[in-house]
Formats: C-alpha cells, sequence, structure tokens
C-alpha cells in the first residue's frame, strides 16, 4: 500500500508546480533570451549579444523614467509608511460610528485602479473641478495645467497613489497594532508616558517589522508605477515623454507588429535589479534592527 502511494504528493504537487513553471518560471527565463535578440511580435528575431544593453546607456527616455520613478519612490515611502499607521492607530479605538471611517478610508483601495485614475483626470483637468473651484473663489487667475506640465503631472500622479493606498497599508497595521499587547500601553501610562510617548516608544516598536515589510511594498510599487502616470497623461507619458515610468517604456517599445520585444526585455530586467536593490537595502535594516 505505501509503495502505491509514494506518487500521490506528486499528484498534488504537480499542477502547482506546472503553473509556476509556464507562467513563471518560463516567461522570466524567455525575458532574459529575448534581451540578447532584436525579436518582434511576429519574428523570432536575432541574435544581437548586447546591444540592446548598450542602447540603454543612450536612452534619454530611460534616465527620464528611472528619475521619474525614484521620485515616486522616496515621495511616495514616507507617505505611505506613516500616514497609514496614524490612520491605523485612530480607526483602531472602539467609538460609535467607526466602522464608518474604516469602510471609507478602505473604499478607494477596492475601486478600479483605472475607474480611479479617469475620475482624477477629469478632477485635475484645465476645465476640471480643481481649477473651476479654484477660479471661482479668486485663487488663480488661470487654470493650473495639472495634467500638462511636467512636474505637476508627475505630483498628480503621485497623489493619486498615495491616496489610493491609506486604506490598504492601513488595514495591514491594524493587524499588526492587535499583536501589540495592551499590557506594554497599561505600563508605559502608569509610568506616566503621554500618548505621544506611548506611540513613540510602544506602538512603533511593535509594528516595526511590519513598517519595513509595507516599505518594500511601496518601494515596489511604486518603481513599477504604471497606470495612474498612463491615464492621467492621456497614454503619451507627458510633454516629450518625460513622465513616463520604465514599465510605460517596456510597454511603448513592445507594442504593435513592428515593436521590438528584444529592447523591452533589457529594460524589464533593468527593472528588475532596481526593483531588488531597495528591497535588500530594506532588508538589510531589517536584518540589523532584530539583531541589535
Amino acid at each position: 500500500m505505501r509503495h502505491q502511494r509514494w506518487f500521490t504528493p506528486w499528484v498534488l504537487v504537480i499542477p502547482a508546480l506546472t503553473w509556476l513553471l509556464v507562467f513563471n518560471l518560463w516567461p522570466s527565463v524567455n525575458t532574459v533570451i529575448l534581451s540578447f535578440t532584436n525579436a518582434k511580435p511576429l519574428g523570432g528575431g536575432t541574435f544581437v549579444g548586447l546591444k540592446n544593453f548598450e542602447t540603454l546607456l543612450h536612452d534619454e527616455q530611460l534616465r527620464w523614467a528611472l528619475l521619474n520613478s525614484v521620485i515616486y519612490m522616496v515621495v511616495c515611502l514616507p507617505f505611505l509608511t506613516v500616514l497609514p499607521l496614524l490612520l491605523a492607530v485612530l480607526v483602531e479605538k472602539k467609538l460609535p460610528g467607526i466602522t464608518f471611517f474604516r469602510t471609507a478610508f478602505y473604499t478607494p483601495v477596492v475601486a478600479s485602479a483605472v475607474v480611479v485614475a479617469l475620475i482624477w483626470q477629469w478632477i485635475l483637468d484645465d476645465r476640471g473641478l480643481v481649477n473651476g473651484l479654484a477660479e471661482k473663489l479668486g485663487v488663480i487667475s488661470g487654470p493650473l495645467p495639472f495634467l500638462s506640465d511636467q512636474w505637476l503631472l508627475l505630483l498628480s500622479a503621485i497623489s493619486l497613489t498615495i491616496w489610493k493606498g491609506l486604506g490598504y497599508y492601513m488595514i495591514i497595521y491594524l493587524a499588526a497594532l492587535g499583536n501589540v499587547g495592551r499590557e506594554l500601553h497599561e505600563a508605559a501610562a502608569v509610568d506616566g508616558a503621554g500618548p505621544l510617548r506611548r506611540f513613540v516608544h510602544v506602538t512603533i516598536p511593535g509594528v516595526r517589522g511590519t513598517m519595513i515589510l509595507i516599505s518594500i511594498l511601496i518601494s515596489v510599487s511604486a518603481l513599477r508605477v504604471f497606470s495612474e502616470l498612463f491615464i492621467l497623461s492621456g497614454g503619451k507619458g507627458g510633454p516629450g515623454g518625460r513622465d513616463n515610468s520604465v514599465v510605460m517604456l517596456i510597454q511603448q517599445y513592445s507594442q504593435g507588429f513592428e515593436g521590438n520585444l528584444g529592447y523591452a526585455s533589457a529594460l524589464s530586467i533593468v527593472l528588475f535589479f532596481v526593483t531588488v536593490v531597495p528591497m535588500l537595502v530594506l532588508a538589510r535594516i531589517n536584518r540589523r534592527g532584530a539583531e541589535a
């Protein structure tokens, strides 16, 4: 009987393993292979060696995309690390009507990113709600170019990302706060610590691991941003394409019958390494903190 059942674990594992190989491992390996070719969507292409990577070094659009991605990460990281924690501390309290606020903060998360971006596009348009209201109040004399100015467009996309991500990371913090012992807060209160000191010396150390995890998630998401910039810029990447992200460049180079899959694959590899760097740095910080 035992001899007949040795394969049972493999039968259970094979479907998941097949899915992993076909849809995760092979596309990754194929991307590396294509990066050394000039492949087109309808053709296999030929081997070109490191030519695609040499072209990357002189691609001005890539330099702007990397700059935008770094700015995106640097701005989003502190806001989406701290603000959701403050919201979680507020909505954690058992007060009448607090469920309504939890739901309100989380609603943007479940809304489609495309729909939300389209709404923001309408709000920030030259004739949109923000400019119209500001002009009627006499705050501005003419419409602000939220969607046509390079830096205002980038700021608008960052604001959209922060607004939409607050509720998601708030829920993660709520789960982490549930593991912070109440006796620690009570002991600190007995020692005379006020709410601010308890937050700094009890709450933050208690959710430190979660903060590192959220920082990693935010960094990866910011470096891989697509929907917000794509929709707010109308798919054009802002004036002169200077508001492109790396993912948008990959999409632009790979689309159409004449798309350059080889160059797009090389961009994908660059994006992979750019994404891995902050992950390793934050993981190292977490490890040092745990050893201290």
